[in-house]
């Protein structure tokens, strides 16, 4: 699920979601 959240951030826009998904 992870994974699928990750690449689903990084596509959707930069830096701001994947931090966002890294500090949950």
């Amino acid at each position: 699920a992870a994974l699928k959240a990750f690449s689903l951030a990084k596509s959707l826009s930069t830096g701001n979601s994947k931090s966002f998904f890294v500090r949950q």
